[in-house]
């Protein structure tokens, strides 16, 4: 049985590539992330094939645009099945809340399960260089807390944060609050393009609800071994 906090990304061009690693990994992972690398690439056939293999998807493609585009495209993007769609909090209140009303009015219009709608704080891959290049005046924890408390006004069902803003975000939100957690990396692995990162086990002892994990288990030389490894540490939390 899979542990659905676990999502496995799907960094890709080729389905197949992403059929191979589904096979691999079998039943040990039942949620993917389809970001833009694979969707981009081959579309909508993605998703589509994944639910068709009874698995969860979390397509992540970050919109972020006007509030009336961000909401349509949201609404086209629900008619594949995906679990879970994000957006960027920098677009603002208005963007989000506009985005959530419409998800959920276009969901019940067409009978569907409305899918889980959260918000990109800060990437993952800025670090505090980055963030004082941008003309920042907060803290990068207080601005990841920000973002998050207006994505929950806006009434979004949670937010895509590094495992360092974790317990902050759970403080502020609340336990019912997703915290999506890219930046996960088991002990001893590279850090590759991610500066705010963690172990899975500290991630979910911060206060994670899912952990998004490409490369330690893609580019392992035995996948299926790595997931196992993985699954086995998030088991003691």
């Amino acid at each position: 049985m899979s542990d659905e906090r676990l999502i496995a990304a799907l960094d890709f061009h080729t389905m197949e590539n992403v059929r191979s690693l589904v096979s691999v990994l079998g039943d040990r992972v039942g949620y993917y992330k389809v970001g833009m690398e694979l969707f981009y690439r081959v579309g909508p056939e993605a998703v589509t094939w994944l639910r068709e293999q009874g698995k969860h998807v979390f397509l992540d493609l970050k919109l972020h645009d006007i509030p009336n585009t961000v909401a349509g495209g949201l609404c086209s993007l629900m008619c594949l099945g995906a679990s879970m769609l994000n957006v960027h909090a920098g677009g603002g209140y208005t963007m989000m809340k506009t985005s959530a009303d419409r998800l959920h009015e276009e969901a019940a219009r067409l009978g569907f399960v409305c899918p889980k709608l959260i918000a990109v704080t800060v990437l993952t891959s800025i670090g505090q260089k980055d963030w004082d290049g941008l003309g920042q005046a907060l803290p990068i924890s207080d601005a990841v807390v920000r973002y998050a408390s207006l994505a929950k006004q806006a009434g979004l069902d949670g937010v895509v944060a590094s495992p360092q803003e974790a317990a902050l975000i759970r403080k502020a939100c609340g336990p019912d609050f997703l915290i999506v957690t890219p930046g996960v990396r088991p002990a001893g692995a590279s850090t590759d393009d991610q500066s705010r990162i963690a172990t899975p086990a500290a991630a979910l002892r911060a206060g994670a609800s899912h952990l998004v994990i490409g490369r330690p288990i893609r580019a392992a030389a035995d996948p299926g071994a790595a997931a196992d490894a993985i699954l086995k540490e998030m088991e003691t939390v």
